[in-house]
C-alpha cells in the first residue's frame, strides 16, 4: 500500500498554488502538525522521536502534492492521516522483517577505562622521578620527554655526549627500580598480587 493517496482524493484549495514551499510547510505544521504528531505517537506506542520523523516524511510527501493540497483547510486531513498511517505501517513491517540486533554478551562486560589507572600511574611515575638525582631527572627530561638526541642534550647541558649516555643509562635503571619498589613493573602489574 502506498503512503500517498490517489489524486482524486486530493482537494486543491484556493490558496495552495499561491504558497511558497516554506509557507506551505509552515501552514501544514500550524494547522495539522499537533494532531498528526499525537496520532503518530499513539500509533508508535509513545515513541515521540519516531513520531516526529514520520511527521517530517508526511510533510515532505504533502509538499510534493502542494498543487493538489491546501494545508490551511480541514479537507487535507484525510490525505495527511492516511499518508501518516501508511508510513507507520511500513515502518512497523520493516522492523518486523529484520531480526532484532543482539550484542555480544562478552563485550557487554568489558571494562571501560575511566582514566583513574592513567592518573594513578602518572602519580607513581612522578613520585619515582623525584627519587632520582637532579642530573638524572634532567637528562631523562631532555632525551625522553623533549625527544632530543644525545648530541643535542649534550650541547644544551654543556656536557660530553658520553656523560649524557651514562646518565641516561643509570637514570633509566634507577627509575625502573623506583617503579619496581612502588609495585609497577614493565607489564604494569604487580606480579605478587596477580
Amino acid at each position: 500500500m502506498s503512503a500517498s493517496a490517489s489524486t482524486e482524493d486530493l482537494i486543491p484549495g484556493p490558496q495552495a498554488a499561491e504558497l511558497s514551499p516554506d509557507e506551505f510547510l509552515r501552514a501544514l505544521y500550524d494547522f495539522h502538525g499537533s494532531a498528526l504528531l499525537q496520532f503518530a505517537a499513539r500509533r508508535l506506542e509513545g515513541d515521540w522521536h519516531r513520531a516526529e520523523d514520520v511527521l517530517q516524511e508526511v510533510a515532505i510527501r504533502a509538499w510534493r502534492h502542494s498543487g493538489e493540497l491546501d494545508p490551511t483547510t480541514d479537507s487535507a486531513r484525510p490525505w495527511l492521516f492516511t499518508a501518516l498511517r501508511n508510513l507507520v505501517i511500513d515502518s512497523h513491517r520493516a522492523r518486523q522483517a529484520r531480526p532484532p540486533e543482539t550484542g555480544d554478551p562478552e563485550l557487554a562486560h568489558l571494562p571501560v577505562s575511566d582514566g583513574v589507572d592513567h592518573i594513578l600511574t602518572s602519580q607513581v611515575l612522578t613520585e619515582a622521578l623525584w627519587d632520582l638525582r637532579p642530573a638524572q631527572r634532567e637528562v631523562l627530561l631532555h632525551v625522553h620527554y623533549l625527544g632530543r638526541s644525545v648530541n643535542q642534550t649534550a650541547k644544551v647541558l654543556g656536557v660530553p655526549p658520553g656523560t649524557v649516555k651514562s646518565r641516561t643509562y643509570y637514570a633509566a635503571r634507577a627509575l625502573r627500580e623506583a617503579l619496581h619498589n612502588r609495585g609497577l613493573y614493565a607489564d604494569g602489574l604487580d606480579r605478587e598480587a596477580g
